[in-house]
């Protein structure tokens, strides 16, 4: 039986029932268009692996060459579509990090290579190819070119020396501008990757990727390569990070999902110097805030818990408030602003799985991974094991 919110407004009380605000819808209010991986009768189908199951899924990418991908996460593995799905449950044209459809375990229970993903979960188009943060590989394996074949090996690595390699920072206590420590999230915005150092706190930039064991050349989140502290080892500031997890450009800013201060940070621009402060921070009131929901119980819409994801669509940022089990928009970068757009969730001052339900074609639970290309949106709905193409309210 579906449990009743009514709720709470952000930096204030909680309110009476009735209060809440309901918000323009944000995806089209019939629903997603595709459900991939979703068996609604048969939950213990939908974790074994096959070409169309999903478990856990975190990441997903609509490519530019008209081509889907998602990190399977719970599987080890990515597919891909050569197309984008239009028909629920498609299955997958290719496979990378098993040996067949219906294996799974950590780098394919093998030793780390070219082709193996250990937790993979960001992914994201990056020039022709593809980026993946492989985090418990400590990595991210870059295609030059879109795989077209099953297990395709990368063409780069970063975060290790070499593809045999995944130590977190080489088996150092402390990072360098070439490690990684739990990579989760990545992001080509003209031609630099952009990739969250989860681990480390931080976010690292490659102006031009050219060769595996490559440093990055700038970093946010800490004032060097060295540090790794959360908050830089201070309060929570404009410059400092506990959980970063995804990024996107949002209008020539620079947008970050710092999970663990329950925020998006904002620079207007995209920063040039170690250790730049964010000129605006979405989900708090101000720069020394970090809980999460404002310190209440109950969202509003200008509150966050554990925000993962990011996309872009027109003017609109996206955000995947996971913890909420809900989708936000934002239109307007000031800090302490409002959203304006909801899915997921009957007003602002809800929450809870599924709607504090069973999963619905239209309900979320956990998003961890969101990517937009024209006006259709995919969403890693990873507490579900299912991926939903949906697209923009119009």
């Amino acid at each position: 039986m579906r449990a009743s919110l009514a709720h709470a407004s952000s930096f204030a009380p909680i309110k009476a029932p009735g209060s809440a605000v309901e918000g323009r819808p944000l995806l089209a209010t019939d629903g997603p268009r595709t459900v991939l991986g979703w068996r609604p009768d048969d939950f213990a189908v939908s974790i074994r692996p096959d070409a169309s199951t999903l478990f856990g899924p975190r990441g997903a990418c609509l490519h530019a060459d008209g081509s889907l991908w998602v990190a399977d996460t719970g599987h080890h593995r990515l597919l891909g579509w050569r197309a984008v799905p239009v028909e629920d449950n498609a299955p997958a044209d290719i496979l990378i990090g098993q040996p067949t459809f219906e294996a799974e375990g950590r780098n394919g229970k093998a030793e780390p290579g070219a082709a193996s993903v250990n937790v993979p979960t960001g992914i994201c188009a990056f020039r022709d190819g593809l980026a993946v943060a492989d985090a418990w590989n400590h990595r991210v394996l870059i295609w030059l070119k879109t795989p077209t074949e099953n297990n395709q090996p990368a063409d780069i690595v970063l975060g290790q020396k070499d593809f045999a390699s995944a130590l977190a920072n080489e088996g150092a206590d402390r990072p360098t501008a070439t490690t990684l420590h739990w990579p989760y999230g990545v992001a080509g915005i003209d031609g630099r990757l952009v990739v969250c150092d989860t681990g480390n706190r931080r976010l690292l930039v490659w102006n031009d990727v050219r060769e595996s064991g490559q440093g990055a050349d700038l970093v946010l989140g800490q004032a060097d390569f060295t540090n790794r502290d959360e908050n830089a080892g201070g309060a929570v500031s404009a410059m400092s990070m506990r959980w970063p997890h995804q990024i996107a450009s949002w209008l020539g800013r620079l947008a970050v999902a710092d999970a663990g201060n329950n925020r998006i940070m904002i620079w207007n621009g995209f920063p040039t110097a170690n250790g730049a402060p964010c000129d605006a921070v979405l989900g708090q009131a101000d720069f020394a805030a970090c809980d999460h929901n404002g310190a209440t119980y109950y969202p509003s819409n200008r509150t966050l818990n554990m925000p993962y994801a990011l996309a872009c669509h027109g003017g609109q940022l996206i955000v995947g408030d996971t913890a909420n089990s809900r989708l936000v928009g934002w239109c307007d970068p000031e800090t302490g602003s409002a959203a304006d757009a909801l899915t997921g969730q009957p007003d602002f001052a809800a929450k809870g799985d599924n709607r504090w339900g069973v999963a619905t074609r239209d309900s979320l639970c956990w998003p961890y991974g969101l990517s937009v290309l024209g006006g259709l949106v995919a969403i890693a709905d990873s507490g579900n094991n299912r991926v939903l193409l949906w697209e923009v309210a119009r």
